[in-house]
C-alpha cells in the first residue's frame, strides 16, 4: 500500500469503502476498494468469488482489476479509475 497515496474517499458500501488514489511511482490514478471483512491469509483472499472472477475477466465494459493487495489483515482491490457511475 506504500505505492499509493489516497486522494479522496469515493464512497462506502456494504462490503467495503472505495478510495481514489494515485500511484506514487507512475502518477496513475486508480480506485482502491478496501474490504470491511478481515482476512487471515492470502489463500482466503484469493478464494473470494469476486477476486476469482475479476482476475479472469477482460472486457471493455468492465472495470479492470489491476492488483490485489493484502496489508496485515485487510484486503484491497486496485482497479482502473473510471470517473463515472451507473447513475
Amino acid at each position: 500500500m506504500d505505492r499509493y497515496k489516497i486522494v479522496k474517499n469515493l464512497g462506502d458500501g456494504t462490503y467495503g469503502t472505495v478510495y481514489k488514489a494515485e500511484n506514487k511511482e507512475t502518477g496513475e490514478i486508480v480506485a482502491i476498494k478496501k474490504m470491511k471483512r478481515k482476512y487471515k491469509n492470502w489463500d482466503e483472499c484469493m478464494a473470494l468469488r469476486e477476486v476469482k472472477s475479476l482476475r479472469k475477466m477482460n472486457h471493455p465494459n468492465l472495470v479492470k482489476l489491476k492488483e490485489v493487495l493484502q496489508v496485515k489483515d485487510e484486503l484491497m482491490l486496485v482497479f482502473e479509475y473510471v470517473d463515472l457511475n451507473i447513475y
